[in-house]
């Protein structure tokens, strides 16, 4: 009797002990299906958090017996990812989308008209905006005229930029207001004549002549757009955005919401190379929050494959007295880099055609040298010639690509190309094996924000209706595992962050996204479906 009081006494005594040696959490999640994405390519069971980061990964019991917590969350059997991140994209841009006129999916320069109408018509104004049309998708692919538009609105200025907005068609009224004429020439762009009259299309450069020239956008406005942005990314799984080309007074308004709380997600922030803005941050080192990275600048090259704008080594082959521009000139090109590659930070160049790529990777590798760790990128790497792939692995350029474009532009691209040179187009697979690794994003708003179809892009080389078959140039396809990492580790690389996020591991900034598919073993079509059932930033539910 004595001997069993005494056994049940050491029992309690033991079990109390035990739970008092626990670990303090402020919230544990288990019973799930956790994709570490680490360097062993761990799949656990829980994890803890504390102070907004993962103190501790495992099994549910090495958690849930070494840690306890008022928060503890059961994911039945869910499948837990790294947040997304998206390499390249247009953060701000996606907000102001929301608030124009949207046109992609238009199927005719009429629907266009009728859109921007109702548009109208709806919310009025003092300008109109639109953007999202594609003429290739037209049944007559042939850029329009602004008449219809100038009959429309005779007295305000209106913009509608093309899917890429390397592309525009401006009114009459907004020509006149920018001083552009059928004499007007402009270096890195192009005004569309028809009878040696102006059309109102705009290409490249010209498109920012007549952007200057718009209203002015109100802090509301664009503060408006910021929150839509992040909402609209938190319900797609993103956790941090690179956005791709952003001006001094955007870095300072996100920095300050995201200081009050205001703005949670976390943005890595590409400085516009200007000689003012190299000017202003040169004299400066890179700045680091934990939310906001501004470690970089943002170069263009060239254009748009679409608008004809890319730069490339031959003349189109739907155009043979064509082959695009450059929208930097070579010297001014040469004096960013030069300056850029005496400083801490980061070059990004904007790359489309052939001879933009083999230019600029010529000029990194002037500065480079070799062998390096600047991981200076090349945005989009998109037709390339055969003989320069060498150069990213020489000299350590990172290619950072968009997989929805190969499956967006696979049906017109041999238009632009011809056979010989599509081979080297959207070649994700050969640039992976340059260094080892490559970044993944989706130019939003040019493309949906919907990492998904990054993933289904990328792995099968489909469009939504499973075509081609075969899919578009397989030998280029990317794994499931190195899809998976191009959204998450390999993305957070490409921006110095991979110690701090695009992981599950302890250290690490507690971001990660919920889904109810397995992204390594389900159909993929299954996958291009699927839905975010929760998004989580610092360990809080955003979504």
């Amino acid at each position: 009797m004595f001997y069993n009081r005494f056994l049940s006494a050491l029992v309690l005594i033991v079990f109390f002990s035990a739970c008092n040696n626990k670990q303090h959490a402020d919230k544990i999640f288990y019973h799930a299906n956790v994709f570490c994405v680490d360097d062993k390519n761990n799949l656990n069971q829980a994890f803890a958090i504390k102070d907004d980061k993962f103190v501790a990964v495992g099994s549910d019991d090495e958690i849930l017996n070494s840690f306890d917590a008022k928060e503890k969350i059961d994911l039945n059997g869910q499948y837990v990812y790294p947040g997304f991140i998206d390499a390249h994209a247009h953060f701000y841009g996606l907000g102001q989308y929301f608030q124009t006129v949207d046109l992609v999916g238009t199927k005719s320069w009429n629907e266009v008209i009728e859109r921007c109408k109702k548009f109208y018509a709806e919310h009025g104004g003092k300008y109109l905006i639109g953007r999202g049309w594609d003429q290739n998708n037209w049944t007559i692919n042939k850029y329009p005229t602004n008449d219809e538009v100038n009959k429309l609105f005779p007295t305000i200025p209106v913009l509608l930029k093309r899917i890429d907005g390397h592309a525009a068609i401006a009114n009459e009224y907004l020509m006149a207001q920018s001083k552009i004429t059928n004499q007007t020439k402009i270096l890195g762009g192009e005004i569309i004549l028809n009878n040696k009259k102006t059309t109102g299309v705009l290409i490249d450069n010209a498109v920012d002549l007549a952007q200057k020239n718009m209203p002015a956008i109100s802090l509301a406005e664009k503060i408006r757009a910021l929150k839509v942005a992040e909402k609209i990314c938190f319900e797609n799984g993103l956790t941090s955005v690179c956005d791709a080309g952003l001006e001094k007074d955007m870095i300072d308004l996100m920095d300050s919401l995201q200081k009050v709380g205001e703005l949670k997600i976390r943005v890595y922030a590409m400085i516009n190379a200007s000689t003012k803005n190299l000017d202003y941050y040169l004299n400066k080192q890179p700045y680091k929050t934990d939310k906001l990275n501004v470690c970089s600048f943002k170069l263009y090259a060239d254009g748009a494959l679409g608008s004809r704008g890319a730069c490339l080594i031959s003349p189109y082959s739907d155009m043979p007295n064509h082959a695009g521009f450059l929208l930097t000139q070579k010297d001014k090109m040469e004096e960013y880099i030069k300056r850029i590659s005496k400083s801490n930070f980061q070059l990004n160049t904007h790359c489309i055609g052939d001879s933009a790529n083999r230019l600029v990777l010529n000029l990194y590798a002037k500065y480079l040298k070799g062998k390096n760790d600047k991981r200076w990128r090349i945005e989009h790497a998109q037709v390339m010639n055969e003989h320069d792939f060498n150069f990213y692995g020489m000299y350590s350029i990172i290619p950072s690509v968009q997989p929805t474009h190969a499956t967006s532009d696979m049906f017109w691209a041999d238009e632009r190309l011809g056979e010989e040179r599509l081979k080297y187009a959207y070649a994700y697979k050969k640039l992976l094996n340059q260094n080892g690794w490559i970044p993944l994003g989706t130019d939003f708003p040019v493309e949906s924000v919907n990492p998904f179809y990054t993933f289904y892009s990328a792995v099968a080389r489909k469009n939504a209706e499973g075509k081609p078959n075969d899919g578009f140039q397989m030998e280029d396809a990317l794994t499931r595992e190195e899809a998976l990492k191009g959204m998450t580790i390999w993305a957070a690389k490409a921006a110095f962050e991979e110690h701090e996020k695009g992981s599950i591991e302890k250290g690490k900034f507690a971001d990660f996204i919920v889904l109810d598919v397995n992204l390594l073993k389900d159909d993929l079509l299954k996958i291009r479906k699927a839905k975010v059932k929760s998004t989580y930033v610092d360990g809080v539910k955003v979504y």
